[in-house]
């Protein structure tokens, strides 16, 4: 049959094993295949030929490697051959390459004999005579001891998907497939088998083609094998079930598998097999694809088809142990800890917040705890530093309506310390000392003088001590005679440059250095004894208090606190941009509140303006790193690190807005509907609106 070339031409070729790097040889493209000659005339020699298929790929030239070999190159990936070919024009490399790729995909696509197979199965499903038939006669499908060397599953050869992951060592994809059924049959001898699951896991969640292979992995050696009871043999059950709660395969192969464990349970009812399948079908109608690998206790607790223990804390030192699973979410632990602590009625909502000393975070909804609970071994293990999930109040909608007896009174005081301690809640300094001495009230009753009572930092707001103690020494003090002397100089008596500079210099520095540190000295011993000071007007008015219960403490201590106007108020540290040309920026606080937006200056108690959210019209994130928020014909412009949280916030106040007016009925509700604009919420007069859940749900 006569082929016609749809292209050809010199090209040099990279020749492995010579001490001549490039050969220049006749390409010719054809609908089939890419063959390279030894010259142009109608009797040259074939020397070699690449059968083009639709699993073949092309990489395109770039600029890195012209640089670095002084030619353009293209490489074409078939089954048994790579070709590395390269030109000295840009132009022509490109038309090789689209020619090629043009080639390609005019192919059909490529079906392994296990897709075959699987599509004959499904088919067939209904008849078990036919299934069972294609199993005996069908080694592929069934539990083989020896090394597999091609993938199940179609892969592109020399697929570059993997290149983004090229430092963690992985090859190509197709690479990574075999080796993942190699270390699969590592488990059946493996005497600690959590690692080997991890890495497969992690490859899993780093390659997703990977996926769906695996899972026809285990599909394979999980049936009819020789000894289906053995603890070896469990193990691919036992990395099934990690599979199955930490990704879906593909819609064929996750019919595949849900056959497969169907049949196994029909076959081997009241075994562990069986046991393990029922708990697979269960998990993958739950599961959504997880942000992090199982952390080593997960997989522990999957491998013997076991809830985890998670300890939860909330305001006071208090925690509740819950168990969860590995598809529990951030709003289902929301309402178990409401259940727990009797807050089911509270017309407050609450959250979870990833926590440690310095830094917390409200946890969105529709996350999953496991994989909160696995960030923070990664976190744990770069800052070493502890961390934990709080339960905490979210939205104040209703402070006045807390009850002095309840718990939630205990999380309003708790939480509004934390405010104060931070600097977040304006007040004098007179009203700042009686609210430490409450708090110690509260805490460790009547003063004694034997009683041990936190550190400073715990009770009073440290960058008042910091501030005042920089504020005195910043004044104006006496020069240094050695300054004087030099200012009174004639220019014309300094020291010239030259051979004295280098001396000058070193001189001058170290008297710098000495006096930096003598600085320090005297801030930190000033630092000392500012904290001594106020820490002995803290401990007096803590005497006036005897006689004061814990209860008692608290209501004083919330009493100084509701005289500011934005109590209850979630703030935000933000740059706020005067000109919505980005000019003239300031820092300043954002109040997110019940029923307005403030601007606050930082440290003072009075806003400079208050939004209702009847005025707002729109809000939300413009760009990558500003929150605009419209009202009336007024653009307000922030930048802030908390872009998100700002957003959840807000959203959670028009949702309890929009709930408590009756979703609807009353012709003055603000209802709203996702805009148009990515990231924007616009106010809207809707019949029926859509409603953005709280934080601890999906926004």
């Amino acid at each position: 049959m006569l082929v016609f070339p749809v292209k050809k031409g010199w090209l040099l070729r990279e020749v492995a094993g010579s001490w001549i790097k490039h050969r220049r040889y006749w390409f010719v493209l054809s609908h089939d295949s890419l063959d390279y000659y030894t010259g142009p005339e109608k009797g040259a020699r074939r020397l070699g030929t690449l059968v083009l298929t639709s699993l073949c790929s092309v990489i395109w030239p770039d600029k890195q490697t012209y640089k670095e070999a002084g030619y353009w190159s293209i490489t074409v990936y078939g089954r048994k051959h790579c070709y590395r070919l390269y030109t000295k024009h840009f132009n022509e490399a490109v038309h090789w390459a689209c020619a090629i790729q043009k080639i390609i995909d005019t192919k059909s696509p490529v079906e392994t004999p296990t897709q075959l197979l699987i599509r004959d199965i499904e088919e067939n499903k209904f008849n078990p005579e036919v299934v069972e038939h294609i199993y005996q006669h069908n080694t592929i499908l069934k539990y083989t001891q020896g090394p597999m060397h091609a993938p199940l599953l179609p892969f592109p050869y020399g697929n570059l998907e993997h290149t983004y992951h090229n430092g963690k060592g992985y090859g190509s994809v197709r690479e990574e497939a075999v080796k993942l059924f190699n270390c699969l049959q590592q488990l059946e001898l493996a005497r600690e088998p959590v690692p080997i699951i991890q890495g497969v896991l992690q490859t899993c969640l780093d390659l997703r083609p990977l996926r769906d292979e695996v899972y026809c992995q285990l599909v394979k050696q999980t049936s009819h094998t020789p000894s289906p009871n053995t603890a070896a043999h469990l193990r691919y059950w036992q990395l099934l079930t990690c599979m199955s709660c930490t990704f879906l395969p593909g819609s064929t192969v996750l019919k595949y598998l849900r056959f497969h464990l169907k049949r196994v349970q029909s076959q081997s009812p009241e075994s562990e097999m069986d046991n393990y399948a029922s708990f697979i079908s269960e998990a993958v109608e739950k599961t959504k694809c997880r942000e992090c690998v199982p952390s080593w206790e997960e997989i522990q607790m999957l491998m013997n088809r076991q809830e985890m223990l998670c300890t939860v804390h909330y305001p006071g030192c208090g925690s509740c142990h819950l168990y969860i699973s590995s598809h529990t979410t951030a709003n289902e632990v929301v309402r178990r800890m409401q259940e727990k602590l009797g807050l089911q009625d509270s017309k407050n909502t609450f959250a979870l917040y990833e926590q440690n000393a310095l830094w917390e975070q409200p946890v969105a909804g529709n996350s999953l705890i496991a994989d909160v609970l696995t960030s923070f071994t990664t976190k744990e293990s770069e800052s070493e530093s502890q961390w934990k999930l709080c339960f905490k109040l979210y939205c104040l909608l209703d402070a006045d309506g807390i009850s002095v007896d309840s718990i939630e009174y205990l999380f309003l005081f708790e939480q509004c310390h934390e405010m104060v301690v931070r600097g977040q809640l304006p007040a004098c300094e007179e009203d700042l000392l009686a609210l430490a001495a409450l708090r110690l009230q509260s805490l460790m009753g009547d003063f004694s003088t034997h009683a041990p009572f936190p550190p400073l930092d715990e009770l009073f707001p440290g960058h008042m001590l910091e501030t005042r103690v920089l504020m005195s020494l910043s004044a104006p003090q006496a020069a240094p005679p050695c300054q004087v002397a030099a200012q009174d100089c004639p220019a014309t008596q300094r020291f010239p440059t030259g051979l004295l500079a280098g001396t000058l210099w070193s001189h001058s520095a170290t008297v710098a250095h000495k006096q930096k540190m003598e600085n320090d000295m005297r801030l930190r011993s000033r630092l000392k004894e500012e904290a001594a000071a106020v820490m002995t007007a803290i401990l007096e008015r803590w005497k006036g208090l005897a006689g004061y219960s814990s209860r008692d403490s608290m209501a004083a201590y919330l009493t100084i606190a509701r005289q500011w106007s934005g109590f209850g108020s979630t703030l935000y540290e933000v740059d706020f941009y005067i000109s919505s040309t980005g000019n003239f920026s300031q820092k300043l606080w954002l109040g997110v509140a019940a029923t307005s937006v403030s601007i606050y200056k930082q440290g003072e108690s009075e806003a400079l303006e208050s939004f209702p959210y009847g005025q707002i019209c729109s809000y939300g994130v413009s760009d990558s790193n500003t929150f605009k928020i419209t009202a009336g014909d007024r653009d307000l412009i922030f930048e802030t690190s908390k872009l998100t949280e700002i957003m959840q916030l807000m959203n959670a106040y028009f949702s309890a807005i929009h709930r408590q007016r009756g979703k609807g009925e009353d012709p003055d509700t603000i209802t709203f509907t996702e805009s148009t604009d990515v990231g924007f919420r616009h106010m809207a007069s809707t019949p029926t609106p859509t409603l953005l859940e709280l934080p601890s749900h999906p926004v």
